[in-house]
């Protein structure tokens, strides 16, 4: 006999072959050893027996894989690490023995941003432990994720596989950088502060910004130093420069401030900018009035150039008027010489009204009517009666529209082999298709657009089987979800509420609640994420050169310039994202293209060749500021250059703009009073023109009481009817007798019963009418007869 140390039976003896057999399959993970007692006996009387116990040693076989202990990994590390640091450690057990159990680590081939994940960390074969190739920057890379792979050293390898994620955590390494005003060598900026200036007058507004984020990018100003503390001081958050007292005369004309730009990092880093300030009232007493004139005179040019553009316009409508006005004059009395030539007034035609068909039969009016039959309608005013195998249509005079259908042969309860119905319960919830669902929303999107539908199905019957989809209560931002989208109860439809921005919201969640008709109902929640696309929908803000009337901003390039010699740098940014942010620079128009190029990545304005001293001091570039979005948007700004080596020479070359910007005066109050003066004359001509169809319309309404048009009816020329007694065409006329005709063409004559339109042959559109009989006055109601 053989027994087991778990009873369970592995092995059995052959007894006439004394040999020992595998019964079950063995698992060595779950016995790893067996222990087997062996027992002997003879068959004599008594019988005697002996027993041995045998150790079975189980030989491994390569059946399972390895088995990470998470089934995925997520570490952070920190910025401006050391390269190889030890980042974590993956770990993972394999049930096999020996070398079967060996476990290798290897990192998995894949890219991050097109770059192999083996240059940004690696993975011990041995430990799995995982280190930083490469010292990482948060402001280039965010996040990654790589996979590796757990392998065994059985034949044939086994393997798993598990995803980790890499957080880069943010460290407070980059200062805050000043866009405006920008430091260079060569810029004169000053800001201009009237003596007039109140209390809170707003000098300029230090812009500023830092890569890093969080806690990190929060900025903060400060005055460290300046001329006159006691005149200025800086918001500590938006970097805005004010008075905080009334200017006086006593005040300096120049003010240096010296502004503190900090974050609110550990330890916080900080940047600081210098701001001249001007004092004055006039441009003479400051050095540079050359931009602030500039400014005045492209002013002025544009102001010329559109009130040109306004009385052209204005003229040319006024000028159209009149010539289509005689146009129209001249045309109606060539009209009435050629075609009529006559003295005949224009007697007014107003077609008949007709009498009821039933007494005379005739219509007040013609109907055509068309009928439509239709095989969906929901309810209909015709009835079928059913006499043999014929449907009969019958009109139920007491319906307002709509129609039935009547079939009498066969009642649908005559029809054999009725099913049984099995009554339902609602033992189902409604399930929706998907776990959950995403979607995309172009921003700026019209509210009540259809985003996408959200469906789920319920397996019950009937009332109990219909979906109604509601939308859960929960907030965005600490807004009600209600006011982002909407749900249609009955098709599960999400619509968009309102206009999306993806400036301000990027993407947000809410829950979608299916709930069935049954009692009581049953239901079941989904998640849907919605994520903004972004569009071009802004164009770029140039932050430097600022172009305010009070500023006064000019380069400076002296003669002794070189080649890539340093004018300004133009600052300017897109609140876009992605590719609408990317921005391009390019030179749109200059005085010399020849002596300046624009950086197209980074907007520096540079000279290409040496200056010269034939070279003008005034300069001036249009540099046009481009996006990369589809379509792209640009903004324009102007950058004045000044090519000098001292600032008497500046002055001396710009003495002329007071007489360019009186000249530039006088022209436009002359344009001015002449496109009144035309506007006038136009507005007046169309008042006349609308105040004449007006009386001629009410003339029409006293004289006729009638709401139908006049329509102006001529007497058509006849042939002679002398010979024939035929007409060319019928006509039917109606003839309206007034006592207070000037002038008449007909002539009554006072014998014969008959009336007789006779046509002169010689006439030129004229008719006499002769009566032979009674005179026309003595007969009421005369019909006119046409031979």
């Amino acid at each position: 006999m053989i027994y087991t140390r778990n009873s369970d039976v592995y092995i059995e003896l052959n007894r006439e072959r004394g040999v020992l057999l595998v019964k079950e399959r063995i698992d060595r993970e779950a016995l790893c050893t067996e222990t087997a007692l062996l027992s002997c006996s003879d068959e004599g009387v008594p019988s005697l027996s002996s027993s041995v116990t045998l150790t079975l040693q189980i030989s491994d076989v390569n059946d399972n894989a390895p088995v990470f202990e998470r089934s995925s990994y997520e570490a952070y590390i920190v910025e401006n690490n050391t390269p190889g640091l030890s980042v974590f450690t993956v770990k993972a057990r394999d049930a096999d023995w020996n070398q079967n159990a060996r476990v290798s680590y290897i990192l998995e081939d894949s890219s991050v941003n097109g770059v192999p994940v083996s240059s940004y960390v690696s993975v011990s074969a041995d430990s799995g432990v995982i280190h930083a190739v490469r010292s990482f920057d948060y402001e280039q890379i965010k996040d990654f994720h790589f996979r590796v792979k757990a392998q065994d050293g059985g034949s044939p390898p086994l393997s798993s596989n598990v995803t980790v994620k890499i957080l880069i955590q943010d460290q407070n390494d980059n200062p805050p950088q000043v866009l405006y005003p920008v430091q260079t060598g060569g810029s004169l900026v000053a800001e201009l502060v009237p003596r007039s200036a109140d209390v809170g007058y707003l000098v300029t507004k230090v812009v500023a910004v830092d890569v890093d984020s969080g806690q990190n990018a929060w900025l903060s100003y400060k005055l460290q130093k300046a001329t006159d503390r006691a005149l200025f001081e800086v918001g500590s958050q938006n970097g805005e420069i004010r008075t905080i007292r009334q200017v006086t005369d006593k005040d300096a004309v120049k003010q240096r401030l010296s502004v503190i730009v900090e974050d609110n990092g550990q330890p916080s880093r900080s940047a600081t900018v210098v701001v001249n300030v001007a004092v004055a009232d006039s441009f003479p007493e400051v050095l540079s009035e050359f931009t602030d004139f500039t400014h005045d005179k492209e002013y002025n040019n544009n102001l010329t150039f559109y009130l040109v553009l306004a009385l052209a316009v204005v003229s040319f409508l006024f000028i159209t008027c009149v010539v289509v006005i005689i146009s129209v004059k001249i045309y109606r009395w060539r009209q009435s010489r050629v075609m009529y030539h006559s003295n005949l007034p224009v007697i007014p035609y107003y077609p008949p009204r007709y009498s009821d068909t039933l007494g005379t039969g005739t219509l007040q009016h013609v109907y055509n009517y068309e009928v439509c039959r239709t095989t969906d309608s929901r309810k209909s005013d015709c009835k079928l009666g059913g006499a043999g195998s014929q449907n009969v249509l019958i009109m139920d005079p007491s319906s307002t529209g709509t129609m039935q259908r009547i079939q009498s042969e066969k009642s649908i309860l005559d029809e054999p082999a009725s099913p049984l119905e099995i009554s339902d319960v609602n033992d189902n919830a409604p399930v929706f298709e998907r776990s959950s669902y995403e979607a995309y929303i172009v921003e700026n999107n019209t509210p009540g657009l259809s985003v996408f539908t959200v469906k789920a199905r319920d397996a019950d019957w009937n009332q109990n089987a219909r979906v109604s989809y509601i939308l859960e209560d929960s907030s965005v931002n600490g807004v009600p979800v209600s006011s982002y989208v909407s749900v249609s109860a009955d098709s599960g439809v999400i619509h968009a509420v309102r206009s999306f921005d993806y400036e301000q919201i990027k993407d947000f969640h809410f829950r979608v609640k299916a709930q069935d008709g049954g009692s009581p109902p049953l239901s079941s929640n989904v998640t849907v994420k919605i994520l903004i696309q972004d569009q071009n929908d802004n164009p770029p803000q140039v932050l430097y050169p600022v172009q305010t009337g009070g500023s006064l901003v000019a380069e400076l390039v002296p003669r002794s310039a070189d080649v890539g010699y340093l004018v300004t740098k133009v600052v300017a940014v897109d609140v876009d994202s992605g590719q609408n942010a990317w921005l391009s620079y390019k030179l749109q128009k200059a005085t010399d293209r020849a002596l300046f190029e624009v950086g197209s990545q980074n907007g520096e304005i540079r000279t290409i060749r040496q200056v010269t001293d034939k070279d003008a001091v005034k300069q001036r570039l249009n540099v046009i500021v481009e996006d990369n979005g589809q379509p792209s948007r640009s903004a324009t700004v102007v950058v004045n250059v000044a090519v000098a080596d001292s600032f008497p020479e500046v002055l001396s070359e710009f003495t002329d703009f007071t007489h360019d910007k009186e000249y530039n005066d006088n022209l436009t109050f002359y344009l001015v009073l002449a496109l009144a003066v035309v506007s006038f004359l136009f507005i007046t001509c169309v008042v006349v023109i609308i105040s004449v169809k007006i009386y001629r319309w009410r003339q029409s309404r006293v004289l006729y009481h009638s709401n139908l048009p006049v329509i102006p009816y001529y007497p058509p020329r006849y042939s002679d009817t002398l010979g024939t007694g035929t007409l060319q065409h019928v006509y039917n006329y109606e003839v309206c007798r007034t006592t207070d005709s000037r002038k008449s063409d007909c002539k009554f004559s006072g014998a014969g019963s008959q009336n007789v339109l006779i046509m002169d042959p010689s006439a030129t559109g004229t008719m006499q009418r002769i009566q032979s009989e009674k005179s026309i006055l003595d007969e009421p109601d005369s019909p006119l007869e046409v031979s």
